[in-house]
């Protein structure tokens, strides 16, 4: 008895299938990664001269600090002398070094990612690894951070304190 020849079922060859499930996928995370709408242009930006709006410092990467840019932060009486607040969903951590200075500074720490959680005695506190950054300039003040918090620009207009656009 001699066997018929087998032949493969018509359809797509397994090649294909592959490269097209890989492309679906690679679709799908561009498609992710450019509905970001952070806007940050990773440079600090500078407020334009004669307005009332103050900048949170220097230069700074910027990277997503910058989201939900142009909403209300906060009113300034939340942000204490001295001191200052974090904004976990912002990613941005507010401070007040001193009366009606108010500083901006990312709220991910440059150690390993971790997210900074408080402001106390001049300082912004990441618990991860007890990195300390100053209030006045993100600079680090202790534990393992390589680098300072970037600056996130802020504008203050009236008590109302708004990341800039």
């Amino acid at each position: 008895m001699t066997s018929a020849p087998f032949h493969p079922a018509a359809g797509p060859a397994r090649r294909t299938v592959v490269a097209a499930a890989g492309a679906a996928g690679l679709t799908a995370v561009l498609a992710a990664c450019s509905d970001s709408d952070d806007g940050a242009s990773g440079d600090g930006g500078t407020a334009p001269s004669g307005s009332p709006s103050q900048e949170a410092g220097g230069g700074g990467s910027g990277g997503g600090e910058n989201a939900g840019a142009g909403a209300a932060l906060a009113a300034t009486a939340d942000i204490p002398e001295g001191g200052g607040k974090v904004f976990p969903d912002q990613k941005v951590v507010v401070t007040q070094p001193a009366a009606g200075d108010f500083k901006a500074f990312s709220a991910t720490c440059t150690h390993q990612g971790c997210a900074v959680k408080s402001v106390t005695d001049g300082l912004i506190n990441c618990p991860c690894h007890n990195s300390s950054f100053s209030i006045t300039d993100g600079s680090v003040q202790g534990g393992p951070a390589p680098k300072p918090l970037p600056a996130v620009q802020i504008t203050v207009s009236g008590d109302s304190i708004r990341l800039a656009g």
